[in-house]
């Protein structure tokens, strides 16, 4: 696979990468332990989303330059229609991060270690599944038939689970980690390992990790997938793959004040899903062109948050007088 890419914007966009994660180091040393407030929490997805188009806007004026305004236009709007489905998909992903820090009942000034951890490894393991992604497809066109159905199979499964309650006891991760390691039942500050009466054993904050790296394995199989149902181009498809996962940690902590809001946004997501399986596997029979692909996506998650907030159930409805 190629990119029309020059040389001086990958550059560039690894420089940014570099950057963007030294300073959230320096931000979270600075700050240390905190819980993270839904003001902070704004302010920083508001940050990330500025830097994403200022990005898409530099994009557009490269390609310009070194080719035309319509090859420019089509590259700026398949990187905003696979951040946009990327950033969907994130969701679900968030959705499941919470699950693990409630199971775990992890104090939320330890969550943003642990979640800096997950995008540093979600970011290495998704370039690493671009690539090798991009030279299958490259080699054998069929893998977008494979990719297509995985993904209409898993939007089925994903709409069939969604108003069911996972059960984190049956995951075969944690009870795997739980048989290897010796845990303690006490957190240590945002240390991994301790020490108990002699022994040096691990913490529950090493086995949230363990099961938020496991969570970006999983996720990045479905999201890889549908980027690639919008574009071929690898420059594309890491760039806005990576820009919609720096601004991970912020829209967790957005999202998870405000997940009961958003109940049905899990049929949203998987509904997107099925619709791009099933584009994958009509790619030879029918073209379906970017921007209407970008209006489906934006339709389809306006459509389900408007109603997940009409129908969210008010606080303390469940409550009876007396």
């Amino acid at each position: 696979m190629q990119t029309l890419a020059p040389l001086w914007l990958w550059i560039v966009f690894i420089l940014f990468v570099l950057a963007a994660l030294f300073v959230d180091f320096i931000v979270l040393k600075k700050q240390g332990a905190h819980a993270v407030s839904v003001p902070e929490a704004m302010r920083w997805s508001a940050i990330w989303v500025a830097l994403s188009m200022a990005f898409n806007g530099l994009l557009w004026w490269a390609f310009a330059q070194d080719q035309c305004a319509a090859i420019a236009n089509a590259k700026a709007l398949e990187f905003l229609t696979g951040y946009l489905i990327e950033k969907s998909l994130a969701v679900d992903n968030i959705f499941v991060f919470l699950m693990i820090f409630t199971y775990f009942s992890v104090p939320p000034a330890y969550q943003k270690r642990v979640l800096m951890i997950g995008i540093i490894g979600a970011i290495v393991l998704r370039t690493a599944m671009i690539l090798v992604g991009g030279w299958l497809i490259s080699q054998f066109h069929w893998v977008l038939y494979l990719f297509g159905a995985f993904l209409l199979l898993t939007g089925i499964k994903m709409w069939w689970a969604a108003d069911k309650e996972p059960d984190l006891e049956d995951n075969p991760a944690l009870k795997l980690l739980r048989r290897a390691l010796r845990v303690s039942k006490h957190f240590d500050g945002e240390r991994f390992w301790t020490t108990q009466n002699g022994a040096r054993i691990a913490t529950p904050l090493l086995l949230v990790v363990a099961l938020v790296g496991f969570t970006d394995v999983i996720f990045a199989v479905d999201s890889i997938p549908a980027i690639y149902a919008v574009t071929s181009d690898p420059f594309i498809v890491l760039t806005s793959n990576i820009f919609a996962i720096l601004g991970l940690r912020a829209m967790y902590f957005l999202l998870a004040a405000m997940a009961a809001k958003f109940h049905l946004l899990s049929y949203g997501l998987a509904v997107i899903l099925v619709f791009i399986g099933s584009k994958m596997m009509l790619i030879d029979i029918v073209k379906i062109p970017t921007l209407a692909s970008l209006g489906v996506v934006i339709g389809i998650l306006g459509v389900t948050m408007f109603w997940s907030v009409r129908t969210a159930p008010a606080i303390g409805a469940s409550k009876t007088a007396g």
